[in-house]
């Protein structure tokens, strides 16, 4: 069923650096490059079946910008080159995406044109399953396909890719133990009826976890723990039915190498009908078991003379905003080179880290932690969506290329929207005095993609709004993970009852936005702006004055802050060499959080837990860093399995400057989930969410020159108030 790994031969042998250099820092002799020419296109008959929304593509279309993602063309060379440059060894590959220019390198080209176009370059991650080994390699198009391998420290695990997944659950079904134990504990024989949700394993306990020290031949173990659940049939709702063991499979050995919740008596397993999916409502035991009779009347979006977006290759061009559509596996969609009128704003923003801990302590609980972004890749993870329903009105969708588990290309088609709403009223005034009014209505254009990571959908939406501002919004639906009660327990301490016998425990989901700010170019800084309440005194005699604190972030340590919503705290980015000649202030941006959903707080683990180790980024909600082209991902570049304090810990340890420099900001926030039984059996969206808002960035309202417009085709209804 799954992409396998396969054999490769080749006469050359290689030499590895041992640690991960990107290709356009200093590598050194010490670097291997491996030259060929012949050229193979990987065989299709051994690709994954499971991908219902994504087909193959051969296209060859040809890159015209440096930060367009790798086509098929591409991803086929550079997997071959990869493929040729080990000898006799099984691969698997783990991505195959584009090695992005360094910014200094894409500055240079903005600036010069083609002549200062970057080198093409591909980041091919593969695993060796025989020795646990894991190697980054860059893949040079423009030097012969020259491959450069560095390889990664033993025991390093990229993400698990889908196909990891599919491999992990083909894995569990096939193995003897957990057979017999689901027909001893259970009745189940048909193993087709069992779910097998994979879930990357957090080392509570660190290195000590058993299953990670089952071999002794030196071989890492790459880890899947797989909570598993019953389905009546292929269409039911299998988080209505938990099972209680969990089997853990290593993916290197292909094997399962422990199971664990075998001692404690076999549990009665919940069977109450509990679904959402349109062929099972009739079904349900409790739930609504019918269409509503009363539906409302269909509304539609359309525009008669289209969009006002123009769209060339993947630069956009709104009103006054440009940008450039960027994606990976691994952030999915990323903003590039956000402007308006002209003038920067936003270099590079996407979403790169997530922690979402489940707060019981409960064997096996303590290791459901999962960081879905470097564990899974939001890119791996998106979904093909659907006109009128994911995505509704007058549509411009994007598909993506990526690579399977052999290093072959496949498309997931529509997997970025791109599409106006109309956004109420922007601005309006009506002078009391005679009547007449002035108002704008607001329209937004709105870039997303879904991401579909096991149970949970998250819905990412970028926004850009016409009076200057940018809007990150995440919804959160799709299905609780949920699990039988533990046991001696008799109500869940730590979850709630969502349906009989089903407890959904409480969990946080905490995000981190990486926003590399160029706010009317690149030296920027950073205050924290709060609104303070000033004592009674000889100024203020009433006790009514309050204002605005604007204090510098001057260093990297200074700079880790925590949001205060009773100070009103926001943090601007601003240029000190540009000032606005009505204020006399410094041009800038403001960092406004949780203008999506309330007010959240950070990660809420002890200090002393591994998840607070591994996802410090979510102890604070702003840090900012010194820019550098390598520090990529806020807790480390590699997260399954991984114990230490990476990524932000570790790099503002140097308390570099971020004073008029070039900065970046990582702003992390979140949802504290506490079920409710109106989350099941599908979840009604959550949100969350910031804005970046224009604050001293123009000399006044930026929006005043919209013309006004009458909507001749809205109709108003008659009523008894309406003469």
């Amino acid at each position: 069923m799954l992409a396998q790994p396969r054999g490769v031969r080749c006469a050359l042998n290689l030499r590895h650096v041992s640690s991960h250099s990107r290709p356009h820092s200093s590598i050194g002799s010490s670097s291997t490059v491996v030259r060929h020419n012949h050229r193979r296109r990987p065989s299709r008959k051994n690709l994954p079946t499971g991908k219902a929304t994504t087909t193959p593509t051969s296209t060859t279309a040809t890159s015209t910008h440096p930060l367009d993602e790798l086509t098929s063309e591409e991803i086929t060379r550079a997997a071959e080159a990869v493929r040729n440059a080990f000898a006799d060894t099984e691969l698997r590959f783990n991505s195959v995406t584009l090695a992005e220019p360094s910014k200094k390198d894409l500055t240079l080209f903005a600036q010069d044109g083609p002549e200062k176009t970057p080198k093409r370059t591909a980041e091919v991650v593969v695993l060796v399953p025989k020795t646990g080994e894991a190697y980054v390699c860059y893949v040079d198009y423009e030097a012969n396909d020259d491959v450069q391998t560095n390889k990664l420290p033993l025991g390093t695990q990229p993400p698990y890719s889908p196909d990891d997944c599919f491999l992990a659950e083909d894995i569990v079904k096939a193995d003897e133990e957990v057979a017999s134990l689901l027909k001893e504990r259970y009745g189940i024989e048909d193993l087709a009826l069992v779910a097998c949700d994979p879930w990357s394993v957090h080392l509570a306990e660190g290195l000590d976890y058993k299953p990670l020290q089952w071999r002794d031949d030196g071989v890492p173990a790459r880890l899947v723990q797989t909570f598993l659940y019953l389905r009546h049939d292929a269409d039911d709702n299998h988080y209505a039915h938990p099972i209680d063991i969990l089997p853990i499979v290593d993916l290197n050995a292909r094997k399962v190498v422990a199971v664990e919740g075998v001692d404690r008596p076999a549990p009665k397993l919940p069977t109450a009908s509990v679904n959402y999916h349109r062929n099972k409502l009739a079904s349900n035991e409790y739930l609504q078991t019918e269409w509503r009779k009363e539906v409302l009347k269909p509304l539609h979006i359309v525009q008669p003379d289209g969009p006002s977006f123009e769209v060339n290759g993947r630069h956009v061009t709104w009103d006054k905003w440009t940008l450039r559509v960027g994606w990976n596996m691994r952030e999915g969609l990323v903003l590039h080179d956000v402007a308006y009128d002209g003038r920067s704003v936003l270099r590079r923003g996407s979403l790169v880290e997530m922690a979402v801990p489940y707060g019981d302590p409960n064997p096996p609980f303590e290791r459901k932690c999962a960081f879905d972004v470097g564990d899974y890749g939001l890119g791996y993870c998106a979904n093909s969506l659907e006109l009128g329903c994911d995505c509704l009105g007058h549509i411009q969708y994007f598909d993506v290329t990526q690579a399977d588990a052999e290093g072959a290309p496949y498309t997931i088609k529509k997997a970025i929207c791109m599409h106006e709403e109309d956004d109420g009223i922007l601005w309006k005034h009506m002078e009391y005095r005679n009547g007449h009014a002035e108002s704008r209505r607001s329209r937004k254009l709105v870039l997303s993609f879904i991401a579909t990571v096991v149970n949970y959908e998250y819905l990412f939406y970028w926004t850009l709004h016409q009076d200057g501002s940018i809007e990150f919004q995440i919804k959160l639906s799709g299905e609780l993970s949920t699990n039988l009660l533990s046991e001696g327990e008799e109500a869940p301490a730590y979850g709630v009852m969502v349906a009989p016998g089903v407890n959904a425990q409480v969990h946080q989901h905490m995000f981190c936005a990486r926003l590399d700010m160029d706010v009317d170019g690149s030296a920027n800084s950073v205050a924290e702006v709060d609104v303070e309440t000033l004592p009674v005194d000889a100024s203020n005699p009433h006790g009514n004055a309050f204002k605005a604190k604007k204090t510098v972030l001057k260093t990297e340590s200074d700079a880790k802050r925590t949001y205060d919503s009773n100070a009103c705290r926001t943090w601007k980015i601003f240029n000190p060499s540009k000032i606005n000649e009505i204020s006399g202030e410094p041009v800038g941006y403001k960092l406004v959080p949780f203008t999506s959903g309330a007010a959240q707080p950070t990660l809420m683990t002890s200090p002393s837990c591994a998840v607070n180790t591994r996802g410090e980024f979510a102890t604070k909600n702003l840090w900012v860093t010194s820019h550098s082209d390598d520090e990529r991902y806020p807790a480390g570049e590699w997260t399954p399995q991984s114990t230490g304090a990476l990524g932000l810990p570790e790099w503002t340890s140097k308390n570099r400057s971020v004073e008029n420099t070039d900065v970046v900001c990582w702003h992390a926030f979140g949802v504290m989930h506490v079920p409710r039984p109106e989350d099941f059996p599908v979840m009604p969206c959550e949100t969350t969410g910031f804005m970046l808002k224009p604050d001293n960035f123009f000399t006044g309202n930026p929006s005043i020159d919209l013309p006004p417009v009458e909507d001749k085709m809205s109709k108003e209804e008659s009523s008894c108030c309406s003469e």
